[in-house]
C-alpha cells in the first residue's frame, strides 16, 4: 500500500516537472509553420520566434493576426497567447501579416524578406479586390507579379498558354472586357517582356512603387456613425484618419493627417478627433463593437509612431541594416556584371569599322528586349524592334569594350604602317 502511494507521488511529481506546451499554426502568406508554446508565453514571445525563424527585423510592420467572430484582431505582445479570446483547440492558428504599411516601400522596406511578405500581401488584395486597382495598372502589375516568378522572358520557353493557371488579375477586371484568356495572357507578356533584367526583389519593388499610389492600398475601413446617425466608413492608414461616404472608399469627404491631429480620446463607444487647428471643428464618431474601437485604437497609436518615427533620423539599427542591403546590393549587380557573357567577336583583322558595328549588334542583342514575332532592324546607327515603345539599351562587359578597343588600336596601327 505505502509503495503504491509512493508510486503515484513519484509519478505526480514527474508529471508536474514536465514543461507544459501547447501547438500553435503560424501562417504566412506563402508556407505554415508549427511551434510548441510554454503555457506562459506572452504575445512577444511567440511573435519573436516567428520573426527570428524567418529572418526577419523590420517587425515593426507586422502583428500576428486571428479572427473572433467575423471580426479582426492581433496579438497583443504584453499579453499571455492563451489569455486572449482564441480557440483553445490545437493548433491554436495565427495569421502573420503585415499590420502597418511604409508611406514610401522603396525607402523603408530595407529586407529582403520583408519586401517579399508585402508583394504576396498586397497581390492578394488587388487580386481578392479589397484594394481597387484599374485595368490599365492590373495589367502591368500582373507582368511584374510574372517576371518575379518566371524571371526574364524566354520565347521558347514561355511559350502560349505558359499563364493559364496563374491568377494575375482581379475578376473584376477580367468581367469589364470581352478578351479571352489568351488575349489577357498576350497582354500581360507584352509587358513582362520589357522587364528583362530584373531580379526577382526588383519586380517585386516595382510592384509595390506602383500599388502604393493605389487610393485603397495600406487602409483599414470601419464601419461608424457620426453625432447625427449618419453611415460613415473611417479609413486608418499611414498618413493619418479619412472619413469615407460607405459608397465611395477611393476619394475622402475629409481627412485628419497625423500632423494635424492634436488629440484622440477614447470613451466607451465613442471617438473624438481634436484637429491641431481650433477653427476646424471637433469630430465625433462612434463604432457599434468594442472589439473594433480597441482596433481602431491600436491602428491609430501604432500609424502615428511610424509617422512620426519617418521623421527623425534613423535609429542605429536600421541604419546597419541599410547598410548591409546596400553592401548586398552592390554584390548582386557585381555578380551580375561578371556572369554575362562576353561580346562575340568573330576571327580574323576585317575592316575596323565592320567589326565594331557587329560588336554593337551583338552586344545590343544581349540586352535587348523582345517580343514575340518582332522584327528586329538596324536603323539610323541604333538597334530598334517593332512593337517595343522605349528603345534598347546597350550593356557591354568591360572585358568585351576593352578587347574591342586593343583589336581597333591594332587594325588602326597596321592601316597607318602601311602608308608611311
Amino acid at each position: 500500500m505505502a509503495g503504491a502511494i509512493a508510486s503515484r507521488m513519484s509519478f505526480s511529481s514527474l508529471k508536474r516537472k514536465q514543461p507544459k506546451t501547447f501547438t500553435v499554426r503560424i501562417v504566412t502568406m506563402d508556407a505554415e509553420m508549427e511551434f510548441n508554446c510554454e503555457m506562459k508565453w506572452k504575445g512577444k514571445d511567440l511573435f519573436d520566434l516567428v520573426c527570428r525563424t524567418l529572418g526577419l527585423r523590420e517587425t515593426w510592420f507586422f502583428g500576428l493576426q486571428y479572427t473572433i467572430k467575423d471580426t479582426v484582431a492581433w496579438l497583443k505582445m504584453d499579453k499571455k497567447v492563451l489569455d486572449h479570446d482564441v480557440s483553445k483547440e490545437e493548433p491554436v492558428t495565427f495569421h502573420f501579416l503585415a499590420k502597418f504599411y511604409p508611406e514610401n516601400a522603396e525607402e523603408e522596406l530595407v529586407q529582403e524578406i520583408t519586401q517579399h511578405l508585402f508583394f504576396l500581401q498586397v497581390k492578394k488584395q488587388i487580386l481578392d479586390e479589397k484594394i481597387y486597382c484599374p485595368p490599365e495598372a492590373s495589367v502591368l502589375l500582373a507582368s511584374y507579379a510574372v517576371q518575379a516568378k518566371y524571371g526574364d522572358y524566354d520565347p521558347s520557353v514561355h511559350k502560349r498558354g505558359f499563364l493559364a493557371q496563374e491568377e494575375l488579375l482581379p475578376k473584376r477586371v477580367i468581367n469589364l472586357y470581352q478578351m479571352t484568356p489568351e488575349m489577357w495572357e498576350e497582354r500581360i507578356t507584352a509587358w513582362y517582356a520589357e522587364h528583362r533584367g530584373r531580379a526577382r526583389d526588383e519586380a517585386e519593388m516595382e510592384y509595390l512603387k506602383i500599388a502604393q499610389d493605389l487610393e485603397m492600398y495600406g487602409v483599414n475601413y470601419f464601419a461608424i456613425r457620426n453625432k447625427k446617425g449618419t453611415e460613415l466608413l473611417l479609413g486608418v492608414d499611414a498618413l493619418g484618419l479619412h472619413i469615407y461616404d460607405p459608397e465611395n472608399r477611393l476619394t475622402p469627404k475629409i481627412s485628419f493627417p497625423w500632423n494635424e491631429i492634436r488629440n484622440i480620446s477614447y470613451s466607451d463607444k465613442e471617438f473624438t478627433i481634436k484637429p491641431l487647428d481650433k477653427k476646424i471643428d471637433v469630430f465625433k464618431f462612434n463604432s457599434s463593437k468594442l472589439r473594433v474601437n480597441k482596433l481602431i485604437l491600436q491602428l491609430c497609436i501604432g500609424n502615428h509612431d511610424l509617422f512620426m518615427r519617418r521623421r527623425k533620423a534613423d535609429s542605429l539599427e536600421v541604419q546597419q541594416m541599410k547598410a548591409q542591403a546596400r553592401e548586398e546590393k552592390a554584390r548582386k549587380q557585381v555578380s551580375k556584371t561578371v556572369s554575362e557573357p562576353p561580346l562575340s567577336l568573330s576571327r580574323g583583322l576585317g575592316l575596323g569599322g565592320r567589326r565594331n558595328l557587329r560588336c554593337v549588334r551583338s552586344a545590343a542583342g544581349q540586352s535587348h528586349v523582345r517580343s514575340r514575332n518582332a522584327k528586329e532592324y538596324w536603323q539610323g546607327g541604333h538597334f530598334s524592334t517593332q512593337r517595343v515603345r522605349t528603345p534598347p539599351s546597350i550593356q557591354v562587359t568591360w572585358q568585351g569594350l576593352l578587347f574591342c578597343c586593343f583589336v581597333c588600336y591594332l587594325t588602326s596601327r597596321c592601316f597607318f604602317t602601311g602608308h608611311s
